[in-house]
């Protein structure tokens, strides 16, 4: 492929002489094939080089991505080398983007070590993302056999069961990131827990890079921070909880971490998606053995998911985090302050909480999804939202949902315990509203403010933040382009 003296050989029986043979022609190209039950597949976004065939293009991914080199190897021949081939079987240009190529790849399920994200990812964006006949390629989509599915554990909790332990039903959760996130001391930082929970707060949290600094020593923050869960869960009679990170240095202090926060009684334990698949999945499992539920931080993602061109979609990432086994997942908010389309946010949740995934390319999802009884994971909205959003984040995402207010709830005016109290009657003020059949998407604001009239800490939030908006445009949208019906 790369070189313009490649051979080609046409008769079947020189497939193996030595030299260099494009990738489309060693049989990584497959027009006619039909994707097995038992296939696994991709869809990648291509932009080839000047000059670069755009079917040769699509072979050399599924070559590099499965079994192939750059030139013809005879011990293919010491293997059932045809099944272990990946097939590309289909190219479209990208709607409005000239030089883009969508590209569907498929491999066959022997190829995938069981239960393994980290094999997954090894193998689908190993090495393919450096080919240099390919200016830019992007993972968009991913689907798996029911087959293999069956060999993830998935969440150690999942939606049902969290409900069930926390006894809270019929809303979405509310929680908050202690803020500022670095510099306080642990008995400071546990100050902010309680006044959060108190105000009537699910949860709170730490966030992606508070782990065991100078200021704060990680047993401390664990220490002041489940007195002030206690103490809420006391004086309120709910149950509440403080998402622990756990994230390490190395694995063995992270389980050290983790038996530290479930002496202490915690229900829930958190981990960075820095940290890595196989550390990911070996925390799920030790949650599952011990009856907590794992918090996820997507922190990270973006260096990779948010450009359209290059790198991995999060609806990918969402995927292979089911597999590997979370509870919650950081999703987007679609109104806050972090990247995120709307549609394709509203994408992203269904990934988490589907039986069965259906393919919805307006929301960017390419293909159906059997999930094989996987539990759910309870999508978390946090970054830039605040109570004067309330309306959109509940017409939006449902009740299925944390709802993570940090500077929305720790910025208030009147105290942390103020905004607390103004997140959670507004949520349930909107919650009522929609459950007597009231139109909250276009009469929210007006739900809000009359309940602003007998909630003084509700009626701040909203003076103090109601017409902030992070109205920028998205980057990373859906290609789908509706075309115009035939009458």
């Amino acid at each position: 492929m790369g070189s313009n003296d490649a051979v080609q050989i046409m008769d079947s029986k020189k497939r193996y002489a030595a030299g260099v043979l494009k990738y489309a022609q060693m049989g990584y190209w497959d027009a006619d094939y039909m994707p097995k039950e038992t296939d696994v597949l991709a869809l990648f976004r291509i932009t080839p080089q000047e000059g670069v065939d755009p079917i040769e293009a699509a072979a050399a991914v599924a070559g590099e991505s499965s079994t192939a080199t750059w030139t013809v190897v005879w011990t293919d021949r010491l293997t059932a080398c045809d099944m272990y081939r990946a097939k590309a079987y289909r190219v479209d240009p990208v709607p409005n983007s000239p030089g883009q190529y969508f590209c569907w790849v498929a491999y066959d399920l022997s190829l995938f070590e069981e239960g393994s994200i980290a094999n997954v990812t090894a193998s689908i964006i190993g090495n393919v993302f450096s080919f240099k006949p390919l200016k830019a390629a992007r993972l968009e989509d991913m689907k798996f056999p029911v087959a293999y599915i069956k060999t993830f554990l998935g969440p150690p909790t999942g939606i049902i069961v969290e409900r069930e332990r926390l006894d809270k039903f019929g809303r979405p959760l509310l929680g908050a990131t202690t803020k500022p996130k670095l510099g306080l001391s642990g008995r400071n930082y546990g100050r902010v827990v309680y006044e959060g929970l108190k105000g009537g707060l699910d949860f709170m949290k730490d966030d992606e890079n508070i782990n065991s600094q100078p200021f704060m020593h990680w047993r401390d923050r664990f220490l002041f921070v489940m007195e002030a869960v206690n103490r809420a869960t006391a004086a309120t009679g709910e149950v509440k909880g403080h998402y622990l990170n756990v994230t390490a240095g190395t694995m063995e202090e992270m389980y050290r971490r983790a038996e530290f926060a479930k002496e202490l009684g915690s229900i829930v334990v958190m981990v960075d998606l820095v940290v890595g698949w196989t550390a990911i999945q070996s925390m799920s499992y030790w949650c599952r053995q011990n009856d907590m539920m794992l918090h996820m931080h997507r922190a990270g993602h973006g260096t990779y998911t948010r450009q359209k061109s290059h790198g991995v979609s999060f609806r990918v990432i969402a995927k292979w985090l089911r597999m590997a086994g979370v509870d919650h997942l950081h999703t987007g908010t679609a109104v806050g302050k972090l990247e995120g389309d709307p549609m394709t946010v509203q994408g992203y949740y269904n990934i988490c909480r589907d039986t069965h995934t259906k393919m919805d390319l307006p929301r960017g999802i390419f293909f159906d999804q059997d999930w094989g009884g996987l539990r759910k994971v309870m999508p978390v909205a946090s970054g830039g939202i605040h109570a004067g959003q309330m309306h959109q984040l509940l017409d939006l995402f449902g009740d299925d949902v944390v709802l993570q207010f940090g500077g929305g709830t720790i910025g208030h005016p009147m105290g942390i315990q103020a905004g607390a109290v103004a997140n959670r009657v507004a949520l349930e003020a909107m919650v009522l509203a929609r459950n007597e059949g009231r139109d909250i998407k276009n009469e929210g604001p007006d739900i809000l403010r009359g309940a602003a009239k007998w909630c003084q800490p509700l009626q701040a939030a909203l003076d103090t933040w109601g017409d902030i908006s992070f109205n920028y445009a998205s980057t990373d949208t859906s290609d789908f382009v509706p075309t115009a019906s035939v009458a």
